[in-house]
């Protein structure tokens, strides 16, 4: 079960905002977007009936039911979510103190594990070079598709870098990933670390 808490007064915004929306059986939905990761952001988006989620774990609240997207479960957790009346009108306030720290495991999805990889193994070393590397995608080939940034963009050293660092250490790792491609624009050399 879900370890949300969303206090009266945010349940009584949020379910005024819900009745504006002149839609029957509106609710939220609250989930985390790149989990795990330093730009993880937490959201709450509106519901409309049907595009719930079929594993999605549900809270019946004051009037309104809030979806809680799987794979955001572990990410949400402790989180609080708040209201805040004042003279401008008020403020919805958002809290999980886990969305930004990995929760892996060897059943989480692909996408989670790769960047907590590159996040706490592979970028850290990239820095010292004033570099990074994220990951843009998974193909259905199982394939990483990764895109380079900083002083990584065009740095000469980048296939060298990818093969026997970045797809050696997530493939090592992570056995069912067939390896990793490159979408990064190596021609800008503006940033490039020599």
């Amino acid at each position: 079960m879900v370890n949300v808490a969303i206090t009266e007064p945010a349940q009584t915004y949020l379910l005024e905002l819900l009745a504006k929306q002149d839609s029957e059986g509106i609710a939220i939905r609250m989930f985390v977007a790149n989990p795990g990761t330093p730009q993880a952001e937490t959201c709450i988006a509106y519901c409309r009936p049907g595009e719930e989620q079929e594993d999605d774990e549900v809270m019946q609240l004051n009037g309104f039911k809030a979806y809680f997207e799987q794979r955001s479960v572990p990410f949400l957790e402790e989180a609080k979510v708040d209201y805040s009346a004042d003279r401008m009108g008020g403020q919805l306030t958002i809290r999980a103190p886990n969305s930004k720290m990995p929760k892996i495991s060897d059943d989480s999805p692909i996408e989670d594990r790769i960047n907590y990889l590159l996040y706490n193994e592979i970028n850290p070393g990239l820095a010292a070079h004033g570099g990074q590397v994220s990951l843009m995608e998974v193909t259905d080939d199982s394939y990483a598709v990764l895109q380079f940034g900083g002083g990584c963009q065009g740095c000469s050293a980048v296939d060298l870098t990818l093969k026997d660092g970045v797809e050696k250490t997530l493939t090592e790792k992570i056995p069912e990933l067939q390896g990793v491609r490159d979408i990064t624009d190596h021609s800008d050399r503006s940033q490039a670390y020599y």
